[in-house]
């Protein structure tokens, strides 16, 4: 079976403008989706990249309003219109109870668009356990035993091990897609992923990141 492996923080926009749009690709495709949650700022700050705080208001109302709204417009992905509430608040638990899924041996999509969508349409805290537990139960999932991981060293070690597989192949920011090893960095890209389920592209792409 085709895979999309599929690296994101359970926090992200544009993770979230493309979330539907992956799984009707992978569906589509007969395609198994592998979840890789990573902690974004990490990531980010592996690259150099500025935080949010550091970058110019032309670019945070370009990137993170007007760009937010188009996609949000072109995929029927309704949102806030604003940044949320609580975006800077930590990542771990939301991003662990995901990870949490995966090794309890559930399909977490649903879980993942719930945060994802919560977050960014409803303004919800993903570093509240009373609210994740709702997003939980709302996508059809028992919550207490993932949030009872979620924190645990084994699902840290699996986040940490995410990310640092995340920088070692390059990865600029959430989401990012892989498929047979050829990058796709960000939800406009995801045309190009479902092409490339069909026909690979020529040429490749590094698996390392060719400045280490």
């Amino acid at each position: 079976m085709p895979a999309i492996e599929y690296f994101f923080s359970a926090h992200s926009a544009f993770a979230y403008l493309g979330s539907a749009r992956l799984k009707a690709i992978a569906e589509a495709a007969g395609a198994g989706i592998i979840y890789k949650p990573m902690d974004l700022h990490a990531v980010l700050e592996a690259i150099g990249r500025a935080d949010f705080s550091g970058r110019s208001k032309a670019h945070k109302a370009y990137y993170f309003k007007r760009e937010i709204d188009r996609w949000a417009e072109f995929r029927d992905a309704p949102v806030l219109g604003y940044r949320p509430t609580h975006h800077d608040n930590d990542t771990s638990l939301s991003n662990g109870m995901l990870i949490a899924g995966l090794q309890q041996g559930l399909d977490i999509g649903e879980l993942a668009h719930a945060m994802l969508e919560g977050h960014w349409r409803y303004d919800a805290d993903l570093d509240n356990r009373d609210t994740l537990a709702a997003l939980a139960e709302k996508a059809g999932f028992e919550p207490a035993p993932l949030l009872a991981a979620a924190l645990s060293e084994e699902i840290q070690s699996i986040y940490r091990a995410n990310t640092r597989d995340a920088i070692s192949r390059s990865v600029f920011g959430s989401p990012t897609y892989f498929v047979d090893g050829d990058m796709f960095y960000g939800q406009d890209r995801l045309e190009l992923v479902e092409r490339a389920l069909e026909k690979p592209f020529d040429g490749d792409w590094p698996i390392t990141n060719p400045a280490q």
